[in-house]
């Protein structure tokens, strides 16, 4: 393992909720940082201070899941064969070749090759994964439930993937697929009744993780969401946090975290001994 150690950090929670939190680093080891590019090192398609975005979350019981590298590494929400998220469209690598301005995050001829993907894939991407299964196998034992919740930021607009804005909260929910649907609904009228735009399984159903732990049938339930920055930071350099602006969206989140809460207890106090 490099300098920064551990591919993730995580802290146990009391609750059935696992928040998981993994582009949230910009950290490159510098052995692929000398073969990329200037616009990668500026690792602008972080999502910026998505932790802080949920620091009561800790607080209210959740495990924490978070990424120590950077997506330009290994992307997370990506699916270790490169099977694509959104067929017809267009998608990002596992490891990512271009920034989503289009811009090669790698120097001509030093991208990385099969065998390279498959060895950060192995060091990055399997334990990061593997703390989510075990994790959310641990919840179910204990609670007789579990609730993964993936979060996210993104520009308000990205031309590669969207034309015009995207609606400030995106929930993604595998088009159903993912979660109850109570809770699912419950989730969705919370920030619906926002002062923010919000959409459901719209451009963003959800990545690898909502879609491929997502599993009702088994009490294992999923939801990813993409918030875009305008809400609470600058989307130009150096992408400085807006306590003012973000103030109103944590007071949101925090909500609907504690109705995602008040389901499971509701849920749980219902389960077969």
């Amino acid at each position: 393992m490099d300098a920064m150690g551990d591919p993730y950090r995580f802290s146990a929670g009391s609750t059935p909720l696992l928040v998981s939190l993994p582009h949230d680093s910009t950290y490159i080891p510098e052995e692929l940082a000398r073969r990329m590019t200037p616009a990668a090192l500026k690792t602008a398609d972080t999502d910026w201070h998505v932790a802080r975005l949920y620091d009561a979350a800790a607080g209210m019981g959740a495990s924490i899941l978070v990424a120590t590298h950077s997506r330009y590494v290994v992307d997370l929400n990506r699916d270790p064969e490169d099977r694509q998220l959104y067929p017809g469209m267009d998608n990002t690598e596992v490891c990512p070749l271009l920034t989503f301005d289009m811009e090669p995050i790698y120097r001509p001829g030093a991208e990385p090759d099969a065998a390279e993907v498959r060895d950060r894939v192995a060091r990055y991407w399997r334990p990061y994964h593997d703390r989510i299964d075990a994790e959310l196998g641990a919840l179910r034992a204990r609670h007789g439930l579990a609730i993964l919740f993936d979060g996210h930021t993104i520009r308000s607009q990205v031309a590669r993937f969207f034309e015009g804005e995207l609606p400030d909260l995106n929930l993604g929910t595998a088009n159903g697929a993912s979660i109850d649907p109570e809770l699912g609904e419950r989730i969705y009228a919370v920030l619906e009744a926002s002062d923010y735009s919000a959409v459901r399984d719209g451009r963003f159903t959800g990545g690898y993780i909502t879609r491929h732990y997502g599993a009702p049938a088994r009490n294992i339930h999923t939801v990813q969401l993409e918030l875009t920055w305008r809400t609470y930071m600058d989307e130009s350099e150096p992408f400085a946090y807006l306590p003012g602006r973000a103030a109103g969206l944590k007071k949101v989140l925090e909500r609907m975290l504690a109705e995602i809460l008040a389901w499971t207890a509701e849920n749980t106090a219902n389960l077969p001994e």
